[in-house]
């Protein structure tokens, strides 16, 4: 007892890359642990509350991820040395290789062993180091009897396993943490822990046939390859468990197998998948189309195809494991997929939207289903819809598909829809609408994804019939409020109003083929809008119906004809709220990056062509303005020559008839006597002829 209360502060744990799909959720589970969990309940409510661990991890620099609380500090780009340091702060140091390992990966893994054993002298108390590796390091390994083909191989046989060629780097790290259990007093104890291929919460390698199913996008889910390989597995909390029973519990045992009961093959795990999220059927591929399709990359394929049948038999009969799934996925299945769905949000999203003819509930309809990925039901489609699958039945297009009892049944359902139409002039009875609906909104796709129920139902009785949980209704108990079916019935129902008088322009506005197409003609359109009316005045109602389960109506006024209902569509979006579906897939995402990147380009070369196109514009102008004022100057010129020669005209002929001819005069007289001052000669010269004249 002294010993328990010595460690009953919580101890620090350091897990690498814990914004990966496996490390993220065993570092939150042990986060959840707390002290004395695996001993008495005496002593389990004497440390009730408190925390077993601290959680410290590594991240990569780019992560989104491993923002949850359980993390207490996270690191990312660190050196070599300041991850030793933190290293050593810790008492129990997790690297886990199980889901795939890098050479680098590797080196950081040998690089730790090695450096906290050079620093063991220094350790204060003992610590623990757990290799997370996979049993691809036990794939090729074979029962000693080969007679004996059904032996399991068990932790006993550790020794003897044999690693895939391309988990040779794994079998050579447990090795390097094996050697660390050597002698009694070592202050670094090591384990390694062979998980099993890990499933659970969110999925990983298994997510592509989840997501497949969910989807629903093909009749059939792909399996590649024959599928008759035995998969050892388990759930990432149970492997989370392990590792905490391995800290508490320090079994002397340091090579631990980490696999649960199940022996199940690779048929059987896609077959369950299928059949408890999607339509029950798989189709069998060359392993080649897997890396076609892009389904999984080629390491993803060596772990399916594993053939191994392994018995962990030391947390069976060493460990007080709280199994997760001890049976196996298979057996497990819905609360597996329950876990899945919760964990990504995978929820379904059930709209109904009522209105009177022609206020826009097929377009916003459309607009929501395209938003949020979601099926669109129509009455008029939905039934058309199941007769032609009811003959396709019947008619045994595909033989193999149905069985004997599935076509006898369809043939039947059949007979009674032809007899109820020829009875009411090609009407089909309610009941026998409302059958329909229901089998429609139960099927996988409405109940993986959800839908929106365009128009329908439209009283109160309509309502009761298709949404109330009949088989649990209790008639001499009256409950607070109606039982109703969670899983069919809608969250979010919204009423579109508008005036009669809006409605009627906006039908008789339509073009002629349209309006016939619609039932929006005149003789039709003011009876439905008439009904309508009658049945919302109606002593129930349908929105009573929704009332009475607590589903409060939204009522939406439409008063503008805006095609594009750039009014209504984010008020709706705004009390729906964001998708919950799966994202873009890889391929989307690169095919929207293309597009921007193209829109960007465009916009760039737009914008430059633009500028050139200014620049262009703004030269022309400018050349044209400058050749405009190289005219004006020349007539400018022009006209100041002509005015200079106008004005000198008179002053040249005065020159030329008094001036001229004595100085001309004086100019030949000097040149002849060649006087010392001839300026002064010249100036006299021209004074006396002055004076003569």
């Amino acid at each position: 007892m002294g010993d328990k209360k010595q460690h009953t502060r919580p101890k620090r744990l350091f897990i690498n890359d814990v914004d990966r799909y496996s490390s993220m959720h065993i570092a939150e589970f042990l986060s959840t642990s707390r002290v004395g969990e695996e001993d008495s309940e005496e002593d389990e409510a004497e440390a009730a509350g408190e925390a077993a661990f601290q959680i410290v991890g590594t991240v990569s620099p780019s992560s989104k991820d491993a923002d949850g609380d359980f993390l207490l500090e996270k690191y990312s780009s660190s050196t070599r040395d300041e991850l030793l340091e933190r290293l050593l702060q810790c008492d129990v140091v997790v690297y886990n290789i199980s889901e795939s390992a890098t050479q680098q990966q590797v080196e950081e893994v040998t690089w730790a062993i090695t450096a906290l054993s050079a620093e063991m002298e220094n350790f204060k108390t003992r610590k623990m180091f757990i290799l997370v590796s996979s049993v691809m390091t036990w794939a090729m390994s074979k029962p000693q009897n080969l007679e004996e083909s059904d032996v399991l191989l068990t932790e006993e046989q550790f020794r003897r396993r044999r690693p895939h060629p391309d988990f040779r780097k794994h079998y050579n790290v447990e090795k390097v943490v094996l050697e660390l259990a050597r002698g009694k007093k070592s202050k670094l104890v090591g384990y390694v822990v062979a998980s099993g291929l890990q499933y659970g919460k969110g999925e990983n390698l298994f997510n592509y046939f989840f997501k497949e199913s969910w989807l629903m996008q093909c009749a059939k889910v792909p399996l590649f390859g024959k599928g008759t390989n035995h998969i050892p597995m388990i759930h990432v909390n149970d492997l989370a468990g392990v590792i905490q029973n391995i800290v508490e519990h320090k079994p002397k045992s340091r090579y631990i197998l980490a696999v649960d009961d199940s022996k199940n093959t690779l048929e059987d795990i896609v077959k369950v998948i299928s059949a408890t999220l999607g339509s029950g059927k798989i189709n069998k591929l060359p392993q080649q189309e897997a890396i076609a399709m892009k389904a999984f990359q080629p390491g993803e394929l060596e772990y399916l195809n594993i053939n191994l049948s392994l018995d962990a038999f030391i947390i069976k009969d060493s460990f007080s494991l709280h199994w997760t799934s001890e049976a196996g996925m298979v057996e497990n299945m819905q609360s597996i997929v329950e876990e899945y769905k919760d964990t990504r949000q995978l929820l379904p999203i059930r709209i109904c939207l009522v209105g009177p003819p022609a206020v826009g509930k097929t377009t916003i309809a459309e607009k929501l289903c395209s938003h949020y990925k979601i099926h669109h039901i129509r009455i008029k489609e939905v039934i058309e819809e199941n007769i032609t699958r009811l003959k396709e039945i019947v008619n045994g297009s595909d033989p193999e598909m149905f069985s004997e009892e599935v076509v006898t049944a369809a043939q039947k359902q059949l007979e009674q829809i032809n007899k109820s139409m020829e009875m009411d002039q090609g009407r089909l009875s309610d009941h026998l609408v409302l059958d329909i609906l229901k089998e429609k909104l139960n099927s996988k796709p409405c109940r993986n994804q959800g839908f929106v129920l365009d128009g329908f139902p439209k009283s109160y009785e309509q309502a009761r019939l298709i949404f109330s949980d009949e088989g649990t209704e209790n008639q001499d108990l009256m409950p607070p409020k109606p039982l109703y079916n969670k899983e069919i019935t809608p969250e979010h129902v919204f009423v579109l109003n508008a005036t009669d008088d809006f409605l009627t322009k906006r039908a008789h506005g339509l073009q002629q083929s349209i309006a016939e197409k619609m039932r929006y003609t005149q003789e039709e359109f003011v009876p439905r809008l008439t009904r309508y009316r009658e049945l919302s005045a109606a002593e129930e109602t349908v929105s009573d119906y929704f009332d009475e389960l607590e589903i409060y109506l939204e009522h939406i006024e439409v008063t503008t004809d805006d095609l594009l209902y750039t009014v209504v569509m984010p008020k709706i979006f705004k009390i729906v709220g964001v998708p919950k579906n799966y994202g873009p897939s890889p391929e989307e995402l690169e095919e929207e990056d293309r597009k921007r990147d193209a829109e960007r380009k465009q916009k760039v070369t737009e914008e430059a062509a633009a500028r050139k196109r200014r620049n262009q514009a703004a030269l022309a102008e400018m050349a044209a303005q400058y050749e405009e004022w190289q005219r004006n100057l020349s007539e400018l010129e022009r006209q100041e020559h002509e005015l200079l020669e106008a004005h000198s005209l008179p002053l040249r002929n005065y020159l030329m008839k008094y001036v001229m001819p004595p100085l001309s005069d004086a100019m030949l007289d000097c040149s002849k006597i060649k006087p010392e001052e001839p300026v002064e000669f010249l100036a006299e010269h021209l004074l006396r002829s002055n004076n003569d004249t």
